[in-house]
């Protein structure tokens, strides 16, 4: 009765079993053919059932990681390129895609997490307009701040900040000075005092200039411009004259000699701490030193920060370089999957035979040994014989094993990442010391047996990932035991190393590292055992197949890529090796109109709002609607470095003639 129920059982678990298995391949195959027709989701479901069904089946699940991580891959690719395109309806759909074919995938989980941060920035960017409208810097500050500590890339919150603190920041002596040095003027001095040149700027711009007792009053200059600025005609007199300029207050210029003791004595200097998030305090403390010869420089690396002593245009600069370097590090996900698979056959046919009879005396009944006198009635009945036995076996074993590993490793830029699967072996080494009275110790060092990858990615500005793989498998075959003890094993081992460049998502497979061994053992009679057919009857053959094969699968995902910079941050201004002020602003301005000489131009007559703009005489450049012509002259009778009258804001000077210099007053 019981021996009828466990076969009952085991007829019923052998048919689930053989069910599963239809069930598994029906639907595998069924997965393959929706994925061909571009049917993913369907497919993805198929290949479920089929791991569910059979999950020790590599196959299978590997098919189903394939389709998965390139279903994923193309919605994301779309969806960043609707985020990038403002599309943030259809980004969030595809990413609630992919968190559906994948609940665990990490990009789309950061998609979702950048929509809802672009949500709430949007709403924080509007709330700093209304604040900036309503002159209330403080506030619009602060909201600006808090998207720039989630985000600090976020272009449009930085630049709404610079001209929110540019509004809220007090006015500085070169602030000040700004209007002054934006007025039009054209200058023509051949050969005449340098200080008369500043008295005739002084009078026009509202400027004072004081001049160091080491500048010379006899020095003379020459100086012809068109269509310029107060602040470029000051620049050029102070470049050509080997001189350098000091702002006092709104309103007042100190000029001094270009010489180092004036500088030391004049040049104001400015101390900054830039406190660093990405970038090593060395590192930019270096570029300092490097690019703008900075002396006074010091380092913290604990509070990562770099303070530096410098004039404002070094600081400025200076400036500028940190905000180029001091950039997040690029990172990458590595998705990486190991895939051990092993096959072995093991066939045992025939009949094993006995190797050897042995021929034994019986002992006596009583137990007593036997003597020499009772061997010489031995005969067949007092002689045992062993060994006399024979097996037929019939015997074939199959096994299929895979081991698995997925990790998900996350590398910055130019990094070294190791995943270590496996065990640590005791390998233990004996030292007999030399000499007399020596003495043995012994040392036991580990070594890794498993599966072992280094990788080392470099991320590129076109967005792809150059990958160095290391990868090495070994196992652990047998141990041997020396003469001294000591215990050493043989390890078998399969490595490969290699570069390849792939693209964010791409898909690489490595495959190929087999360990194939086929083994024949077998127990025959001599002759008849080597017959064709008739030998399995005289003998026993065992056949052995063990087949290994190591699959890496790896797929880059960009984390954080390389930005370029804007032309405007990568290339700008430096001065001169001297000095680092930069060139002043050249661009032209209103067209100046030669004055008739001991004459004072009055403003044009007002005109119908219906008129039309007359013409200009022949020989006058035209001016824009609606903006007066040029004063052209001042008489040589006002006092020197007084301000213009305020009817005559725009007066554009040409003091005299090109061949008569102005005489002194």
């Amino acid at each position: 009765m019981v021996r009828s129920r466990i076969r009952s059982v085991a007829a019923v678990g052998l048919a689930c079993t053989l069910l599963a298995g239809c069930a598994a391949q029906r639907a595998y195959q069924e997965g393959n053919a929706l994925v061909a027709r571009e049917e993913v989701g369907a497919g993805l479901a198929k290949y479920r059932e089929a791991v569910a069904a059979d999950p020790g089946n590599p196959l299978y699940r590997a098919a189903y990681l394939r389709a998965r991580d390139g279903a994923t891959v193309r919605l994301i690719d779309g969806a960043e390129r609707d985020l990038a395109a403002g599309r943030a309806e259809e980004a969030r759909s595809a990413f609630a895609r992919v968190l559906e074919i994948d609940p665990a995938n990490e990009r789309g989980r950061a998609g979702m997490r950048q929509l809802e941060a672009d949500a709430r920035h949007s709403a924080l960017i509007e709330a700093a307009t209304l604040d900036v409208e309503k002159k209330d810097y403080e506030a619009a500050r602060q909201k600006l701040s808090a998207i720039l500590t989630e985000r600090p890339l976020h272009e449009r919150a930085r630049v709404m900040l610079n001209d929110v603190n540019e509004a809220a920041a007090v006015p500085t002596s070169e602030a000040t000075l700004s209007a002054a040095f934006r007025k039009p003027i054209s200058l023509e001095f051949r050969d005449a005092p340098l200080r008369q040149v500043f008295e005739i700027i002084a009078r026009h711009s509202g400027l004072n200039f004081v001049f160091d007792k080491d500048v010379r009053s006899d020095q003379r200059t020459s100086i012809f411009l068109k269509n310029s600025t107060v602040e470029a005609a000051v620049h050029f007199l102070l470049v050509t004259n080997q001189l350098e300029r000091q702002v006092m207050d709104g309103n007042t210029i100190l000029v001094y000699p270009n010489v180092a003791v004036k500088l030391k004595e004049y040049q104001e200097m400015t101390v900054k701490t830039f406190y660093l998030a990405n970038a090593e305090a060395k590192t930019i403390a270096n570029t300092f030193k490097t690019i703008l010869k900075s002396r006074d420089v010091v380092i913290d690396e604990k509070l990562n920060l770099v303070i530096l002593r410098d004039s404002p245009e070094a600081i400025k600069l200076a400036t500028q370089l940190v905000a180029l370097q001091d950039v997040p590090e690029p990172e990458v996900m590595l998705d990486v999957e190991v895939l051990e698979i092993k096959r072995s056959r093991l066939m045992d046919l025939g009949l094993a035979w006995p190797q050897s009879l042995g021929f034994t005396p019986l002992i006596a009944a009583q137990g007593a040994p036997i003597t020499i006198n009772e061997l010489r009635g031995l005969n067949s009945d007092s002689i045992g014989v062993t060994g006399i036995g024979a097996t037929l076996n019939a015997n074939k074993t199959d096994t299929d094993s895979n081991t698995l590993a997925n990790p998900r490793i996350r590398v910055r830029n130019k990094e070294k990442a190791k995943v270590v699967i496996g065990d640590r072996v005791p390998n233990i080494t004996t030292t007999v010391s030399t000499g007399v009275g020596g003495f043995a110790s012994q040392s036991i060092t580990y070594v890794d047996v498993g599966l072992t990858l280094n990788v080392e990615p470099t991320i590129y500005l076109n967005n792809e990932v150059g990958i160095r793989i290391s990868l090495e498998v070994s196992n652990l075959i047998d141990s041997m035991t020396t003469n001294d003890g000591s215990v050493a094993y043989r390890i078998g081992t399969r490595s490969a190393q290699t570069m390849l460049q792939l693209k964010d998502g791409e898909n690489q497979v490595l495959a190929g590292l087999i360990s194939s061994e086929d083994r024949t053992s077998g127990s025959k009679v001599p002759g008849v055992g080597s017959l064709p057919v008739l030998g399995r009857l005289f003998g026993s053959t065992r056949d052995s197949n063990d087949k290994t094969e190591i699959v890496l699968s790896i797929t880059p995902h960009l984390v954080r890529t390389i930005q370029r910079p804007p032309a405007g941050a990568s290339e700008f201004g430096a001065g001169t090796e001297a000095s680092f002020r930069r060139r002043p602003d050249t661009a032209l301005r209103l067209p100046a109109v030669a004055p008739v000489p001991g004459t004072r131009a009055l403003p044009p007559p007002a005109q119908p709002a219906n008129s039309q703009p007359t013409a200009p005489p022949l020989g006058q450049p035209a001016t824009a609607p609606g903006v007066p012509p040029p004063v052209t002259g001042i008489p040589l009778s006002q006092p020197i470095g007084t301000t213009p009258p305020a009817a005559t804001p725009q007066v554009t000077p040409i003091p005299a003639p090109v061949a008569t210099p102005i005489p002194n007053q």
